[in-house]
Parts: C-alpha cells; sequence; structure tokens
C-alpha cells in the first residue's frame, strides 16, 4: 500500500541514528557491570573475532565481488541474539540466562556497529571511509556513554529511563519493520545457490565447531556455556539488512539469506537442543 510513499532507507537511517543508540544506552544501564560475568561475553568475542578471520579467509576464496565478500564475511558470523536468543533462553534454560544473554546481545550489537559497519562499508568505500563511517555510528557513542554511567553509578531519573525503555523496544519493533519492507521485495529464488551454500555452512557447521572448541578450552559451566552456544547459532542477524542497505551492499539478497536462516534455524534447533 505504502510503496510509491515509503522510502526504506530513510527508516533504516531513523532506526540507526536514532533509536538503536537509545537501545544500547538502555541495554547497558538495566543492570550492573559485574566483572564476574565478563567472562561469557569476551569468550563471545573472541569466538566472533576468529570465526570472521575464518569467514572472511573462505568467502575471498569463493567470491571475488568486493560486495559478495563482504556479505559472507560478516552474516554468517552475526546472529538474532536480541529478539530471538534471549527469549529461546529463557524457554530452554529459565530466567538464569538472562544475564549471560543480554550481555551476549550487548556485546553483539557493539561488534556489529564497529566491525560490521566497516566490512559492509568495504564493499562499496574505501579503507579510510569505512574507518570514518565506524565512527559516525551513534551507537558506539551512547554504548561508551552507559558503560561510563554504569561503572562510576551515575544516576539516571526514573522517569526518564522509562523513556529510554519505549524507545528501546521502539527499535527493536522497526528493526523487524525494516526486514518486513524488504523482505516484500527480496527474490528468494534468484540467490545464487553457491552463496547460500556458503553463508549457510559456515553458520551452522564452522561457527559451532569453532565455539564447541573454544567453550571446551575455557571449561563454563552448563548455563554460560549452553546460553552461549544459542547465541552463537541462532539466525543470521536482522542488523544486518539495516547495514547492507545502509552501504548499498546488496540488501534484498542479505534479507533473503537472513529469511533462510530462520527457517532452517527451526530444524537445526531441535536437534541441537536435544544435544
Amino acid at each position: 500500500m505504502l510503496k510509491d510513499e515509503l522510502n526504506e532507507k530513510s527508516i533504516v537511517k531513523l532506526n540507526i541514528y536514532f533509536l538503536l543508540p537509545i537501545l544500547a544506552f538502555w541495554g547497558l544501564l538495566t543492570q550492573k557491570i559485574d566483572v564476574k560475568i565478563l567472562e561469557v561475553p569476551i569468550i563471545y568475542l573472541l569466538i566472533c573475532i576468529i570465526a570472521l578471520v575464518c569467514t572472511t579467509i573462505i568467502a575471498k576464496r569463493f567470491f571475488s565481488n568486493p560486495k559478495d565478500i563482504s556479505i559472507v564475511s560478516m552474516a554468517s558470523v552475526t546472529g538474532v541474539t536480541g529478539s530471538i536468543g534471549i527469549p529461546l533462553g529463557i524457554a530452554l534454560f529459565s530466567n538464569a540466562s538472562v544475564i549471560y544473554t543480554s550481555l551476549i546481545n550487548t556485546t553483539s550489537m557493539l561488534f556489529v556497529y564497529t566491525v560490521g559497519v566497516y566490512i559492509y562499508s568495504r564493499g562499496a568505500y574505501s579503507i579510510k571511509k569505512s574507518i570514518k563511517n565506524v565512527f559516525k555510528m551513534p551507537i558506539i557513542w551512547a554504548s561508551f556513554i552507559a558503560i561510563a554511567f554504569n561503572i562510576f553509578n551515575l544516576h539516571v531519573n526514573k522517569s526518564f529511563f522509562k523513556t529510554l525503555e519505549m524507545g528501546a523496544y521502539g527499535a527493536i519493533v522497526m528493526q523487524l519493520i525494516i526486514f518486513g519492507i524488504f523482505l516484500k521485495e527480496a527474490k528468494i529464488k534468484e540467490v545464487s545457490i553457491k552463496l547460500l551454500s556458503v553463508v549457510m555452512s559456515l553458520k551452522f557447521i564452522l561457527i559451532p565447531i569453532i565455539a564447541t572448541i573454544i567453550l571446551y578450552i575455557f571449561h563454563l559451566e552448563k548455563l554460560p556455556l549452553s546460553s552461549t552456544m544459542l547465541e552463537l547459532i541462532v539466525p543470521l542477524a536482522i542488523t544486518n539488512v539495516s547495514l547492507a542497505s545502509l552501504f548499498d551492499c546488496k540488501p534484498k539478497l542479505v534479507t533473503s539469506l537472513v529469511f533462510i536462516s530462520s527457517i532452517i534455524f527451526i530444524f537445526y534447533a531441535m536437534v541441537l537442543v536435544n544435544l
């Protein structure tokens, strides 16, 4: 109904430059940062970095188009750690998992809006311009401010915090709306079998193997271990669609990949949960 009036890129910018910084600021203030539980997000970040190095090497071996390389490298690593990971963690492991899944979600968000922004930018921009694009992301600065508030126990007015919460939930809803807008225009049948096979193999085979090895080395307890593994195998992050749109990196293709990964995950999760 709105296709002749709706500019999807404007909505993407509204979400990235206004609502998502609120989500990051609010998320980092919802709980006190405890050094004892920081081990989990640090291990998650380590796995993401190692996985990204591997996916980038593989992407360059299979593809020559810079945009395809960016998509394969980044999309494979990032998952829907918030809107799927957190509630699924509660369903499987009880509310005790929230402390871990929420910290992982925050870590994932910062990873995507730093490293992810750079990689998606490289599909169309120079190294210098891509680095500048990272520092243009207000979510980075909002996160630094929130971390300072948390560490130094700075008080946030209760009414103002409620406003932040409204903005945070608005960002999550808007992200799903953006996904829906692009999904309408996506041509799933036009997705290259080669690209689809590589991305799904990296996401659902290589990354769980890497995660299993790293988690085994660190000997985490059962709950943080299970929560971390869950957040690493959830479907491709919808954030990929927003960044692909913002930097003109085949957003409709990325949308198709996110949708297909969500379908695969339904069956994949049934097997993994039993394990």
